[in-house]
């Protein structure tokens, strides 16, 4: 009976130290850096932020922002900058932290990779407000960095992709403008005279001051068209002069867009278009008298009389040619306001855009309009039934 009291006895011991000692333990020891569980970068350090530097393998993108709140891309042609695509490395900056401190050993830093890709901030006078130098991603995700080169590397929950390519920052669009805007479209032709459709308001139908007989403007044409001129997109640019933006001038398809606002964006679309051209003589060809052959070329050729019938006539050989292909499509867009961006980006490149948008333009009159519907015949009317009542 004793013996059962004392075992009873040390368990109620047992847990009551098991109890003391989770109740007095002390806390976890906190992190010797202070950056481990901070944001890789702050809001007030992004919202000061005037400036972008990306560096990646050899290439460098700057981004700077203007005085009216817009940013450009001075490593580009100074062109407008994509906006959705800054606020998409703005957000994931904002939203990464630092999860823990890796190491400052330098030979474990060599093993995770840090090279030439890096990150600055900087302000509006140029001074830097924070940069970071990005190493391989881990394998449980997230990213490796260093802070401003220095001996320590960080494991962070960022794990966004930085497009080194300079050209890829530029806002692509060229068209601000809504279909439902549109009052009145020109269409320009090669070789007809152009057509020009309007409408009073935007849910009222399309309609052309030459309508041929029996035809109305097909409205899926010319939601078609505009379709297209709205989502117009630059693929590359070139300078003004470049010997294929000219060509393609001399070819070009006019359209003016007209809103309701009376603003009219005037369009044009060109290639230079498929050539064939004579091949020049090849390097070994003979002309002259070396076209005859030699002496002993001579010697071997049997004259007509002792071969006892007529020579034929030497046939001349066929003109061969070649094809040289189309050339890329460019657009050039011209706006009634003079102070509208486009006409002062226009002067500093040509914009190169896809093929598709040139070869779906109609191609003549005709293909703008459809046949009028005949209206439904009237319905006799019935016969009163002399059964009934």
């Amino acid at each position: 009976m004793k013996l059962r009291t004392l075992v009873v006895t040390v368990a109620v011991l047992a847990a009551a130290s098991v109890a003391v000692f989770f109740l007095q333990r002390p806390a976890p020891p906190a992190s010797a850096d202070p950056r481990v569980g901070q944001p890789l970068v702050t809001d007030a350090t992004l919202q000061e932020t005037a400036r972008f530097v990306l560096s990646d393998q050899g290439k460098t993108v700057t981004l700077a922002r203007q005085a009216d709140g817009t940013w450009r891309v001075p490593t580009y042609y100074d062109l407008p900058a994509d906006f959705s695509k800054l606020s998409r490395l703005i957000d994931d900056l904002a939203a990464a932290k630092i999860q823990r401190a890796v190491t400052r050993n330098p030979e474990r830093i060599a093993r995770l990779e840090f090279k030439d890709t890096k990150l600055q901030l900087f302000d509006a006078a140029g001074k830097s407000l924070w940069s970071v130098t990005l190493g391989k991603n881990a394998d449980s995700g997230g990213r490796f960095l260093r802070f401003d080169d220095q001996p320590a590397a960080y494991l962070a929950s960022f794990s966004a992709w930085l497009d080194a390519e300079p050209k890829n920052w530029a806002d692509s669009s060229l068209l601000k403008l809504k279909a439902d805007d549109i009052a009145k479209v020109e269409i320009g032709f090669a070789d007809d005279a152009p057509v020009v459709v309007s409408r009073e308001k935007k849910e009222a139908p399309w309609t052309a001051a030459k309508t041929p007989d029996g035809q109305q403007v097909n409205p899926a044409k010319i939601t078609s068209l505009l379709s297209s001129l709205d989502t117009l997109r630059f693929t590359d640019t070139t300078a003004p002069d470049d010997a294929k933006a000219v060509a393609a001038r001399a070819h070009e398809r006019t359209l003016a867009l007209t809103t309701f606002a009376g603003e009219t964006v005037t369009v044009a679309l060109g290639r230079e278009p498929e050539q064939k051209k004579l091949k020049p003589p090849s390097a070994d060809a003979k002309s002259g008298p070396a076209a005859l052959g030699t002496t002993a070329d001579l010697e071997k050729k049997e004259s007509p009389e002792k071969s006892g019938s007529p020579s034929a006539p030497a046939q001349p050989p066929l003109p061969e040619f070649e094809t040289i292909p189309a050339g890329p499509v460019f657009a050039f867009i011209k706006n009634s306001d003079s102070a509208a961006p486009i006409n002062a980006l226009m002067a500093k490149r040509a914009f190169q855009i896809s093929d598709y948008t040139f070869t779906s333009l109609p191609q003549k009159p005709a293909d703008l309009f459809e046949p009028t519907p005949k209206p439904e015949a009237a319905k006799p009317a019935e016969k009163p039934d002399d059964t009934k009542g």
